[in-house]
């Protein structure tokens, strides 16, 4: 792959992060907001909607493959993985704030997940 293939790809990761990002930031503030739902729970749920996002857009405009059961395993546990590293990271820090608690878990994770979808997720099986 050249460097200005590989720097597309790394913009629409980008770019459908931030779209992810966004899915999962609303979503958790809104189940804290009118729910009253814990920072995990909310988080947690929050996870599996952007999570279904991200996968069906990474597959098929970032990565440009085809779906595949493997691959599903393999994006779940990165995903999975660095939510719950973000989460215990950013639990560490101790933030009262449920809102600025869930914006430095979606912060920490793209930083993670890139290399590791690249290199081992979207691998050809």
């Amino acid at each position: 792959m050249n460097t200005r293939a590989f720097i597309l790809q790394l913009v629409k990761y980008g770019v459908f992060g931030v779209v992810a990002t966004l899915i999962h930031l609303f979503t958790a503030w809104a189940l804290i907001y009118f729910f009253q739902t814990t920072v995990f729970i909310s988080n947690i749920f929050a996870f599996f909607i952007a999570f279904s996002f991200s996968y069906v857009f990474q597959t098929i405009y970032v990565f440009k493959t085809i779906f595949h059961f493997l691959k599903l395993l393999k994006f779940f546990a990165v995903q999975f993985g660095t939510f719950l590293f973000s989460y215990i990271l950013s639990d560490m820090v101790n933030i009262q704030n449920s809102y600025l608690h869930t914006l430095m878990i979606v912060a920490i994770m793209p930083l993670i997940t890139f290399v590791i979808h690249k290199f081992w997720t979207f691998k050809e099986v």
